[in-house]
C-alpha cells in the first residue's frame, strides 16, 4: 500500500509540479490542475488517454469536464493524502496534455469556450 509523502519528498517533488500548474487544494491534501483545450474533442481525447494510464496504474483522478476544460484533483484515498501515485499520475498528465493551456490561478473562475461563445 502506498503511503503519504513525507515532508522531504514534498519539498523535492512538488515544486517541479507547481511550475507546470499543479497547485495545492485548500483544506485537503491533494493537488489540482485546470487545463483548457481548443475544443471538446481535444479535452475528451485527453481524458481518454489519461483514463488508460490511470487504469493501468490502478490510480484514478477526481476530475470534471465542461466543454473544453478539464479540472483534475489528485489525492490517494486509502492514505488520505498525497502519495507517489499522485506524483506519477501528475507527470503522466503533464506529458499527455499537449497544447492545452493551464489556468494557474485556481482562485479565478473557470470559463469554458461555451461561455465565451454565448457572449
Amino acid at each position: 500500500m502506498t503511503g503519504r509523502l513525507d515532508e522531504n519528498e514534498r519539498q523535492s517533488l512538488l515544486p517541479a509540479l507547481g511550475e507546470t500548474g499543479w497547485g495545492g487544494v485548500p483544506d485537503r491534501d491533494g493537488i489540482r490542475k485546470i487545463l483548457k483545450f481548443r475544443s471538446f474533442s481535444e479535452a475528451w481525447g485527453f481524458m481518454s488517454r489519461i483514463a488508460l494510464v490511470a487504469e493501468k496504474m490502478g490510480h484514478h483522478p477526481e476530475w470534471s469536464n465542461v466543454y473544453n476544460v478539464v479540472d483534475i484533483t489528485l489525492t490517494t484515498h486509502h492514505c488520505d493524502g498525497l502519495s507517489m501515485q499522485d506524483i506519477e499520475l501528475a507527470r503522466a498528465i503533464d506529458k499527455l496534455a499537449g497544447a492545452a493551456t493551464v489556468q494557474k490561478d485556481h482562485s479565478e473562475p473557470v470559463e469554458c469556450l461555451c461561455k465565451l461563445h454565448a457572449r
